[in-house]
């Protein structure tokens, strides 16, 4: 058999309901993914056979990310929008497969998702040219802002006002070197506190030991929603970084790729990633219920009209 008939036959299909969808409403073929290639050819995956055979997929997740990836009580059930996404993906892909999630820290990510151990990354991480070197990305299904939470009596409302102050940032993001960046740029001097993960970080600020925690907005918003009190903190200041965010996954295998891209462009052209993303940052979540009340932005909006997976570096934030 020739191996242009030993593609995917899931993702085939998928292919082929999202062009149909696409064809139902005039002029969105042209906007959403016309150029992406998701035809795939299993015969070159073994990964992808051993999924499909019923194999096991670990999903690589944080305990405290929400409202990304975080745990759910006691029995270790990890829920959040990419959490939710990768798991849509998976059975997608790979209906048979069996799911087992794995803890995964800001500093083991990379070289766990690089060398196997786990075969996917559903926290929120962004796509930078560095990180490419060791895994592939999805396309973009989020974009952060960068700002900080600060108490609700804090007068604090721009990052300049940091200036003198005790700051709180997770070691491994982004957000610091964008935080030091900043600094650099604006002359500003101030402590930073690193600490392991965003749960840590957000106790500097609960304790005092810090003025501000920096980190992307829906990343603060999550951290705030599951503290004692919700309402003593808020998130302030400008802007100064946005981000695309996107599952993580091995760059060693290209069929893989293509099979997940094929996955999130369904997810798109349906309108399931709009509901999706609703359902985690528009209404009431676990374990408090509390609404994170953030609207998509513009920017998101753009990029799910016209998915791509452009790293950092190359991202431009659309008019």
């Amino acid at each position: 058999m020739s191996k242009s008939l030993k593609w995917v036959g899931l993702a085939a299909a998928l292919v082929c309901a999202a062009s149909a969808l696409a064809a139902g409403k005039p002029g969105k073929a042209e906007l959403i993914g016309a150029n992406i290639d998701t035809a795939v050819d299993v015969s070159q995956s073994p990964t992808l056979q051993r999924w499909q055979a019923g194999g096991t997929v670990v999903l690589g997740v944080r305990e405290a990310a929400s409202p990304m990836v975080y745990a759910l009580g006691a029995n270790e059930k990890f829920v959040g929008y990419h959490m939710e996404l990768c798991e849509r993906v998976v059975q997608a892909i790979a209906p048979k497969a069996q799911i087992k999630p794995m803890v995964l820290t800001a500093q083991n990510t990379m070289p766990l998702i690089h060398n196997g151990t786990a075969d996917f990354n559903c926290a929120s991480m962004t796509n930078n040219l560095n990180r490419q070197k060791q895994v592939a990305f999805g396309l973009t299904t989020y974009v952060s802002e960068v700002r900080m939470a600060v108490r609700s009596d804090s007068p604090i409302t721009s990052f300049k006002q940091l200036q003198g102050r005790n700051v709180a940032a997770t070691t491994g993001t982004t957000a610091v070197q964008i935080l030091r960046k900043y600094a650099g740029e604006n002359e500003l001097k101030f402590k930073t506190l690193m600490s392991k993960d965003h749960f840590e970080s957000f106790m500097l600020l609960e304790s005092g030991r810090v003025d501000a925690f920096v980190l992307d907005d829906n990343l603060l918003a999550g951290v705030i929603s599951q503290s004692k009190n919700p309402k003593d903190y808020k998130i302030v200041g400008e802007v100064i970084g946005a981000e695309p965010i996107a599952i993580q996954f091995s760059k060693d295998d290209p069929q893989i790729k293509k099979a997940v891209d094929g996955a999130i462009l369904q997810l798109i052209r349906s309108g399931e990633m709009h509901k999706l993303y609703a359902k985690w940052f528009m209404q009431p979540i676990a374990p408090k219920n509390v609404n994170l009340n953030l609207p998509m932005g513009e920017t998101l909006k753009k990029q799910l009209a016209v998915p791509n997976d452009t790293p950092l570096e190359e991202f431009v934030i659309p008019l």
